[in-house]
């Protein structure tokens, strides 16, 4: 019973997996994500049901739209297969199993696949626009209060000076953010991305934050080596998606804590 639950949990997360790459797409054009029918980007025809199997359908189709021949990226299955072991690990970091499902351990596992879908919104919409999408910020900072609720009154790990404090600083920096967007402010990324850092700290707490932030300076450093190394002599475009990297850093630093949780 056990392998068939994480079967099936495997299963939902590449489901979700899929549509976290039609979310990723669709929020920047502000598109409807729930009741709009997919459809391929290339030639604008509707998906029957067979072309959105996760994983499946890429292979079965080898690749290509059905319709109109074009490539699809493999990032499509792989993210759906990323997503399905990032679900699978955290059920067994949290210790979710038949038995435990339907008990808190449930609801901690409810929270943690939201925040499993705001660390791939952020990075997926971050890498192909270079921006932090507002909405989906919002998204992060309300289940970051849903998490708040539930530790708070499950745990210790959130006292109340705690959770004033958070609340009084993610408040300030919002209100900040909406200011600069009605003076019609071109770009407030860096301003997001400490918003996206304390809304990591809600779920991975300081050290995991401060473990989030020194991985993703690695990354961005390692990148610009490679830049200055493959391009020597050439222009290259510093515009990096810091958001994403951080995004990634915090999954490395979240699984890292759920695989040790398994270990022991």
């Amino acid at each position: 019973m056990e392998a068939i639950l994480y079967i099936l949990i495997f299963i939902a997360g590449t489901v979700f997996g899929s549509f976290l790459t039609l979310a990723t797409y669709r929020v920047p054009l502000h598109q409807d994500i729930v009741y709009k029918k997919s459809y391929c980007p290339k030639c604008n025809h509707k998906l029957g049901f067979l072309d959105m199997f996760p994983i499946l359908s890429y292979f079965f189709l080898k690749g290509k739209c059905r319709y109109c021949k074009s490539k699809i990226s493999f990032r499509y299955p792989l993210i759906e297969i990323i997503c399905g072991i990032s679900f699978v690990v955290l059920a067994l970091g949290l210790g979710v199993n038949v038995n435990t499902l339907f008990t808190l351990k449930g609801i901690e596992f409810a929270l943690g696949i939201l925040y499993i879908v705001f660390l791939f919104l952020i990075a997926g919409i971050d890498i192909e626009h270079r921006q932090i999408n507002r909405g989906v910020l919002i998204y992060g900072i309300l289940i970051s209060l849903l998490n708040i609720i539930y530790q708070y009154f499950t745990s210790d790990i959130f006292n109340l000076n705690r959770i004033v404090i958070y609340l009084v600083i993610i408040g300030l920096l919002t209100v900040i953010s909406i200011l600069r967007v009605k003076k019609k402010a071109k770009n407030d990324y860096e301003l997001s991305s400490i918003i996206l850092c304390i809304v990591i700290n809600f779920f991975t707490l300081e050290i995991g934050t401060i473990l989030t932030i020194i991985f993703a300076l690695l990354i961005v450093s390692m990148k610009l080596l490679i830049n200055k190394i493959f391009n020597k002599g050439k222009k290259y475009n510093n515009n990096m998606p810091i958001a994403s990297y951080i995004c990634m850093a915090n999954a490395i630093v979240w699984i890292t804590i759920f695989l040790a949780q398994i270990g022991g």
